[in-house]
């Protein structure tokens, strides 16, 4: 029965073995093995290792189809027709979410899986000196599957919120069922045990890693998924929720806290600090690249570049990266179709709007010279802009004559994220040279076909896509992943500080940190003038700025949906129409207008995934998400 068991896990890791975390993790076809004999062999303990990696999310096609985070959020669009193709997400943004439903991730069940085999990897593991394996490896080996089971159960409880908490079971191969069927945790008993082990496994692992080991688990990893899982516990949807005072295990135990505290502001804030300075010891720091003209901090390369170069390569902003990801499908649904791509994969008209103007204020605001309607009559030019990042036609252009004017006189970041209509746009093919076109999303135009490979509502994403892939030539640069990276870090922690100790400098400090690498001009509680932006240094408004910050500089990376949850404004946001261009105008006069392209739906039971029915049924020791029927 033992050796059976040992070939079914075998099995598993055949099928689910990390492919991204190094070439040290090569399978081995032996399936005919005792659970002695697996850790008897360095290479198998390490493809065991590897199997206890695999489930770690790939942050470019994962959070946007897979997970579907920000499908789920406001941020990004796909093709809505997609839904045939197996994106399973697309109706829960439209309100078509049951217990029933199925989501392609199975955290519930999968998350699970890989926590007991870091488990049975922590029992059973053992210095082979004739192997070279030796007591300090075994000792990172540990610490690293002590991480993965925090971060699995950091992942388990965003997603899920209370769940059923083992943390040290390893499933006996003679289990009684009565053994498995065990009910919810509460969600601040399974957040503190998270904390502590993340705690004590930071203590024995590097700070980073340059060599074949890179995207194993590190000691700033630790410290990044903590600083992240204690922001989301401070925050309104889980912190004091009347709406969860009713919410109960089967043995009656409140699996959610009625009470506010906000002294878990301040636990978020000084993980987030004590991640920042420990970081910065370690090497980290913002991702920039200096303008060989001016001298000064280039907003264009430094923004976009940030997401494309690793951190061998000098990218020590990055904090948690996944090696090797799906960035070709992510580049190729981003592509208009007018160059090869699936050209489907869009923005919203929200986040379009959300994006400061060229001086740093808000579009809503009259001194920020927005002009909506109309078109511009020359082209436009980022004056302080990069001479290298959109080298067709002219360097430092931004938009060329004849843009509707919404587009023009934008933030750096703006056309780093959205490549909207008549969009200066090269493909891989005239990458670099001085060629290229406009973008044309009007209705049977070059990149609007009228099929599902198009822009549904007449934008598609640029930020994150790489300036050198070629669709028609089947060709797509690989590249790692960002799961956490220092800027998200910096925003975290003026958010914690804020709402824990308003009127800290250090909370504009950290913000104006990000703006400065952006390109535009940065807040202070005095006068305005030409470098600087007066904000009232109330905490209100510091927390509205701090939103908007975080809306603008972390768009499409997998982080707005949680904000949204946290904030408890998702039932607000993402109901009711999502606009964008009209997908089917032909000229400017029928393109070039606000048109909702569907209705989204968001009741309050989705701010927590449902558990399915079949476990439910399985395991009368658990109850429901909140407000989920079964």
């Amino acid at each position: 029965m033992k050796n059976l068991y040992i070939r079914l896990i075998f099995l598993f890791i055949g099928l689910f073995l990390l492919s991204s975390c190094s070439d040290y993790l090569d399978k081995e076809d032996d399936v005919e093995l005792t659970l002695d004999a697996v850790f008897e062999s360095k290479t198998k303990t390490e493809n065991w290792l590897a199997s206890c990696y695999s489930r770690i999310p790939d942050p470019t096609w994962g959070y946007t189809r897979s997970l579907g985070w920000e499908i789920l959020a406001d941020d990004m669009s796909p093709s809505e027709r997609w839904r045939q193709y197996g994106w399973e997400v697309i109706p829960f943004a439209l309100g078509d979410w049951a217990v029933s439903s199925t989501w392609g991730p199975g955290y519930w069940n999968n998350l699970p899986q890989r926590i007991r085999e870091c488990n049975i990897l922590i029992k059973n593991i053992k210095p082979i000196p004739s192997q070279n394996l030796t007591e300090s490896d075994v000792k990172l080996m540990i610490g690293e599957c002590r991480f993965l089971k925090a971060y699995y159960y950091s992942l388990l409880i965003s997603t899920y919120g209370p769940v059923p908490f083992n943390p040290d079971e390893i499933t006996p191969v003679d289990f009684n069922l009565s053994d498995l069927q065990v009910g919810q945790t509460p969600y601040d008993e399974i957040v503190s045990w998270i904390d502590n082990e993340l705690k004590e496994a930071e203590k024995v692992l590097p700070p980073s890693y340059t060599d074949s080991k890179y995207g194993r688990a590190t000691s700033i990893m630790c410290k990044a998924v903590r600083a992240r899982m204690l922001l989301f516990a401070a925050s309104p949807l889980v912190n004091g929720n009347p709406d969860y005072a009713g919410h109960l295990s089967k043995d009656g135990k409140p699996l959610f806290s009625a009470s506010y505290d906000a002294n878990k502001w301040k636990i978020a804030a000084d993980a987030s600090k004590d991640l920042i300075i420990s970081a910065e010891v370690a090497g980290y720091k913002l991702y920039v690249e200096m303008n060989a003209v001016t001298g000064k901090i280039d907003p264009f390369l430094s923004c976009q570049k940030l997401h494309l170069v690793e951190y061998n390569q000098g990218n020590k902003e990055v904090l948690f990266a996944r090696p090797s990801v799906e960035s070709k499908e992510y580049d190729r649904h981003t592509a208009p179709s007018g160059s090869g791509g699936a050209g489907g994969y869009g923005v919203t008209q929200s986040l379009v709007d959300a994006f400061f103007t060229a001086n740093g204020l808000p579009i809503t605001d009259p001194a920020s010279g927005y002009v909506e309607n109309g078109f511009s009559a020359e082209d436009g030019y980022w004056t302080n802009g990069s001479t290298k990042w959109n080298e067709v036609k002219s360097p430092g252009l931004v938009t060329v004559a004849g843009t509707y004017n919404m587009y023009c006189n934008r933030e750096p970041r703006f056309y780093l994220a959205v490549n909207f209509d008549r969009a200066w746009y090269t493909d891989g093919a005239n990458a670099g040279k001085d060629q290229g076109r406009k973008l044309d999303f009007f209705s049977g135009g070059k990149d609007n076909n009228h099929t599902h490979d198009a822009p549904q509502n007449g934008y598609l994403v640029r930020k994150r896509t790489d300036p050198t892939r070629d669709p028609l030539r089947d060709y797509f640069a690989p590249r790692q992943g960002i799961l956490y990276r220092l800027g998200e870090a910096y925003l975290n922690y003026a958010e914690a500080l804020n709402e824990s100790d308003p009127g800290n400098a250090d909370i504009l400090i950290y913000v104006n940190k990000i703006r400065e690498r952006a390109g535009v001009r940065t807040y202070t509680t005095g006068a305005t003038d030409t470098q600087n932006i007066h904000v009232d240094s109330d905490q209100a408004s510091i927390r509205k700025i701090i939103r908007m910050e975080r809306r603008v500089e972390l768009c499409t990376e997998g982080i707005r949906y949680d904000d949204l949850r946290r904030w408890k404004l998702a039932e607000t946001v993402l109901n009711g129409p999502a606009y964008g261009m009209n997908f089917n105008g032909k000229n400017e006069a029928e393109f070039y207008k606000r048109t909702a392209y569907q209705t989204r739906v968001y009741k309050k039971a989705f701010y927590w995934f449902p558990i399915y029915l079949a476990e439910i049924e399985k395991n009368p020791n658990l109850v429901q998400s909140p407000f989920w029927a079964n």
